[in-house]
């Protein structure tokens, strides 16, 4: 029987019976329709089905999925032309709920490796999207079931695949080749990032991220330049971020955290037209800031805080309730657990007294009394005994000027080498920096030994119910009877990967995690399903709305989970 001939033999019925499509697929000119999951009332959730089409039905040219970097750019090209042609039909919708609802994740200007579109090898698509089949109270539409499932949504998909835009589709893949060619170029050249010259980087604000209309192109002097290639664009001249320690500074209102921004998200590739589509940073760059309140468990701060009173032991740090300094050590500390190469900090979102002691400050509390040694008097030895790279947004800690291998200026968003009048002033007005000689020595930075999660503290249950695992847009992860608070993970761009990182976690709980994986055996175990299968390897199946998240991120949400238990050794 035909699809439409079964939805229209439901008309009237109970709406439970729409359940019998639940796994079963149908043939439609050109693609295979299968209902993935079915929603069992008009007010819940929409039901979700996968639309499969042969290569000789969609006809991608060979540049479209020549390598896998081209099928991922591809995939978010053919992902945005169906949601926009989704979006257009939006006023057809009719019925109760979510009656006639069709709809295809969200984007964002990032070009992620998506559950909704996958490319595959051969020219093939696989499209998930959610629809709201039909109901009158909660009685089966089936005729209009048939209308929206056997012809509009096949005919909308039809149309906007057909009307791809090769050349625009090609700028879009190459624009990803690009990108992903500069980023692996950047180890070579001895740089943290790259932004190319003639770069947009202001947003029109801290809730979109479009660029900014009438903002200033990146400008670049002879004196910060470095020139990279790239397949497609050839040779690119750009500010080079070096390794090393890097200082960006200013006054207020000139870029300083709006060049910083665009180097943390960096790390992702970008659309044409975004404005930062030739801004690259290493894959090993991680945000830190302070977060008052967080959850550590069993991190080693002791190249940061010891001493402290009473007697409390460092070295296997716990708490319910971090202060601003002690949960930047430990975000430290966890980053370079995963294997962070380079950090990224901007002193409005930093402790202070985790970033610098000055010296009136060092003389009038003696070193015996303060528990704290400050990212200051650690940056160096991080750069020379880690080889773990710094880039710092500074405004008022003068400092620092001692210890940076390169000062920018930002004057009305142009940088400006002032690297030799910052060591002048260094040099005209000295600061203390010494670190007392009784401070562990930091050249072991996991002297604890590796963390071992407990799988029993990994529990997804809300009490007698099934597990429960779901996202609040990028805010937080419900995992269970916990909400995992990630509102200050700046590089969590998505809420597809905040969903993505609670089916990881689901992942860990179902015998991953298994008492004897440390946290970074644990991330590269799931790097490695993800390498070997895609991101739908680690991901609840069916779904459309799952967007592959780093390490970094998928270890933040973990060390973030407040039932989060360690095996002791």
């Amino acid at each position: 029987m035909t699809l439409r001939a079964e939805l229209e033999k439901l008309e009237g019925r109970p709406y439970p019976r729409y359940k019998d499509l639940r796994g079963r697929s149908f043939e439609l000119p050109g693609l295979v329709l299968s209902f993935d999951h079915v929603q069992g009332d008009p007010f819940a959730a929409p039901s979700r089905v996968s639309l499969d089409l042969p290569p000789d039905s969609v006809s991608l040219p060979g540049f479209a999925w020549a390598n896998p970097d081209a099928r991922r750019a591809t995939a978010d090209f053919v992902h945005r032309a169906i949601g926009d042609a989704l979006h257009r039909t939006r006023g057809a919708r009719r019925g109760s709920g979510r009656s006639g609802l069709l709809e295809i994740a969200a984007l964002g200007p990032e070009v992620l490796e998506r559950t909704a579109v996958r490319v595959d090898a051969a020219g093939g698509v696989r499209i998930r999207l959610t629809v709201g089949l039909p109901a009158a109270g909660r009685r089966i539409l089936g005729v209009a079931a048939a209308d929206l499932v056997a012809a509009r949504l096949p005919e909308t998909v039809g149309a906007a695949l057909g009307a791809l835009d090769a050349g625009a589709l090609s700028t879009q893949v190459c624009a990803v080749e690009d990108q992903v060619a500069l980023r692996e170029a950047l180890a070579a050249h001895g740089l943290v990032g790259f932004l190319a010259e003639g770069s947009v980087l202001p947003r029109i604000t801290g809730a979109d991220p479009r660029p900014m209309r009438g903002a200033r192109p990146l400008e670049v002097p002879d004196a910060l330049a470095v020139e990279l290639d790239a397949p497609h664009s050839g040779r690119l001249r750009g500010l080079g971020i070096p390794q090393g320690v890097t200082l960006i500074v200013g006054g207020g209102y000139h870029g300083k955290s709006t060049l910083l921004s665009a180097l943390a998200l960096g790390v992702y590739d970008h659309v044409p037209g975004d404005g930062r589509e030739r801004c690259v940073t290493m894959q090993q760059a991680v945000s830190l800031r302070a977060e008052d309140g967080r959850s550590v468990r069993g991190v080693d701060l002791r190249p940061f805080i010891s001493g402290l009173p009473m007697g409390r032991r460092t070295d296997r740090f716990d708490t319910d309730d971090a202060s601003g300094s002690t949960s930047q050590a430990a975000a430290t500390i966890e980053a370079l657990e995963a294997g962070a190469r380079a950090f990224l900090i901007d002193e409005d979102t930093a402790a202070t007294n985790f970033m610098i002691r000055d010296e009136r400050m060092r003389r009038l509390v003696p070193a015996a009394c303060e528990p704290i040694t400050p990212y200051l008097d650690r940056v160096r030895q991080l750069w020379e005994r880690e080889g773990v790279s710094s880039v710092l947004v500074v405004g008022g800690a003068g400092d620092y000027l001692d210890v940076a291998d390169r000062v920018i200026q930002l004057d009305e968003y142009r940088p400006r080498d002032v690297t030799a009048r910052a060591r002048e002033v260094a040099r005209a007005l000295p600061a203390a920096l010494a670190a007392p000689d009784d401070r562990p020595d930091p050249a072991d930075f996991s002297a604890a030994g590796a963390r071992v999660p407990d799988p029993l503290g990994l529990d997804a249950r809300r009490g007698r119910r099934e597990e429960r695992v779901r996202s609040v847009k990028t805010r937080a992860i419900e995992f269970g009877r916990e909400e995992i608070d990630v509102s200050l993970l700046y590089q969590l761009v998505d809420p597809a990967q905040c969903r993505a990182i609670g089916d990881a976690l689901l992942n860990l709980k179902r015998g991953l995690a298994d008492g004897r994986r440390s946290v970074p055996e644990l991330l590269d175990a799931l790097d490695q399903q993800v390498a070997e299968d895609g991101i739908e390897a680690i991901c609840e199946r069916t779904f459309g709305d799952r967007a592959r998240p780093r390490r970094f991120e998928i270890a933040m949400a973990l060390n973030r989970l407040r039932s989060l238990r360690l095996v002791q050794r």
